[in-house]
């Protein structure tokens, strides 16, 4: 099972609505646990490389089923880079996180756009605030 356009786009609207609670611009992506980009939206104040970043972020936690920092993580532990998954759309940076529903992983969501850690506090927020309501 994969997340659904209207579920995809929920989560967009609910990270841009945390976002612009803090007076901030940021680029929200997810995609499907093949890590294929199903919505995304870019805010006014959000650069355009934060679009690139939120789509890695997001690509990688659905691939790999757990936040894109931990690669990172996993990655200083052991000494590898990041070439080590002949992927170049794998990245070690903060802000992603697979969306899992029924211990199952069903695609990834992605922020960039603020600190790394302040993009992770974010998604994981919209998440919670989706899953409850949306």
């Amino acid at each position: 099972m994969d997340i659904k356009y209207d579920q995809a786009q929920s989560l967009i609207e609910a990270a841009m609505a945390l976002a612009q609670e803090r007076n901030k611009g940021i680029s929200i992506a997810v995609v499907d646990s093949h890590g294929d980009l199903v919505a995304y939206g870019r805010m006014v104040k959000a650069t355009i490389q934060s679009g690139v970043l939120a789509q890695a972020k997001a690509y990688t936690a659905a691939r790999e089923g757990i936040p894109s920092s931990d690669i990172a993580q996993w990655a200083q532990k052991t000494g590898k880079d990041i070439g080590y998954w002949v992927d170049p759309k794998i990245t070690g940076m903060a802000g992603g996180v697979p969306i899992v529903v029924n211990d199952q992983v069903i695609g990834g969501i992605g922020a960039s756009g603020l600190s790394e850690e302040a993009d992770e506090q974010l998604v994981k927020q919209a998440l919670t605030r989706c899953y409850s309501h949306c």
